[in-house]
């Protein structure tokens, strides 16, 4: 079996991110972002959002329960004005789908390196125990009647 050193996983790592980097999936993300970037009603509104959030955040500091009431109104209907616009759902798309690649790959990297483990030492991978705890581990020895 070969040993890898922490820089050989690293240099990998990097090969495997600029592999992500440029998928289908990420260059359709750029291709929305720039869109969201270039488009001044959008970039009003998300100033209009950041402006209410930082009102939001001190009426509650101060405990002004009815401005914050009002407030939260404003910024869910300006968020949910933002989200009928189809460059802002094809961009919150194109994250997701980022995002779930990203997801897919520290998932299977993570299985398979707990895999490996189970295996080489001698465990139950069905049950996800290495082999020291099998041998260590007495179970209940009951009947199937």
């Amino acid at each position: 079996m070969a040993k890898y050193t922490r820089a050989d996983i690293v240099e990998r790592a990097k090969e495997l991110a600029q592999m992500i980097a440029d998928t289908e999936e990420v260059e359709y993300f750029k291709r929305a972002e720039e869109q969201i970037n270039e488009n001044q009603k959008i970039k009003e509104m998300v100033a209009s959002v950041k402006s209410l959030q930082k009102q939001a955040v001190n009426f509650q500091h101060y405990g002004k329960t009815e401005a914050l009431k009002k407030t939260e109104a404003k910024l869910d209907a300006l968020l949910a004005e933002m989200d009928e616009i189809p460059i802002v759902q094809e961009f919150k798309t194109s994250q997701t789908n980022v995002n779930d690649l990203l997801q897919l790959v520290s998932s299977y990297i993570s299985k398979t390196v707990t895999d490996e483990i189970i295996v080489a030492t001698g465990g139950d991978v069905l049950r996800g125990e290495t082999g020291s705890y099998v041998k260590n581990t007495t179970y209940g020895g009951g009947s199937c009647s």
